[in-house]
């Protein structure tokens, strides 16, 4: 199978299998997107849909959230991993775009990875979910199959957004990603995988 072909038939089988993919972290607009993706960081996003609904009604806007104590916004946030810093990075960053933004969310990625706890992917995140542009998040799984797939050497993250953004159309690229994130945790898990059984592995492996 060249490269080629690989591409075209691991895009035909996640449209075949995921036509439509709904964005796994419960949010309702840019700022409740960027907080949830923050807090999923070393957390499932299962956890992080628990904690969401009691942290966004004390406070789902930045101008809520910069005035909340940072001991409060530790509590409600407590089951999720790194949570502590996770905090400090919610209050000041809620905080900058007040003082800086107009208390809304930049739409690039010079401003957004200014952020505090704000990295490129979840900059990507929020730029392709919350306002449409193209971006190629890569998180583990994604990473993961990518290397299985040997569409990347898997030498780094950053090799494989290069590489996957490389090989396919841009348009793809926002609903790619979650296919992906979707077929790895439902087909291509991290342990006791089978490839023989995977629909994709099983093909192109």
């Amino acid at each position: 199978m060249t490269k080629k072909e690989k591409i075209a038939f691991v895009q035909s089988k996640l449209d075949s299998l995921y036509p439509t993919v709904p964005i796994p972290l419960d949010h309702y607009d840019a700022y409740t997107l960027l907080i949830a993706v923050l807090l999923s960081a070393q957390c499932t996003d299962k956890r992080v849909n628990i904690i969401t609904p009691d942290l966004f009604a004390k406070a789902d806007t930045p101008y809520l959230m910069a005035q909340l104590p940072i001991e409060e916004i530790e509590s409600l946030i407590k089951s999720c991993g790194l949570y502590r810093n996770k905090a400090k990075a919610i209050k000041k960053l809620s905080e900058i775009l007040v003082e800086k933004f107009d208390g809304k969310v930049p739409a690039n990625f010079k401003d957004l990875e200014s952020l505090p706890g704000v990295g490129h992917k979840t900059a990507s995140v929020v730029m392709s979910q919350a306002f449409g542009v193209p971006a190629f998040p890569v998180d583990t799984h994604i990473h993961r199959l990518a290397t299985r797939w040997k569409l990347t050497n898997g030498k780094s993250v950053v090799q494989t957004e290069k590489d996957l953004k490389r090989l396919f159309p841009e348009d793809t690229w926002n609903k790619l990603h979650l296919q992906i994130i979707f077929f790895g945790r439902e087909y291509c898990p991290a342990r006791g995988h089978i490839p023989e059984e995977c629909p994709i592995c099983s093909v192109v492996g």
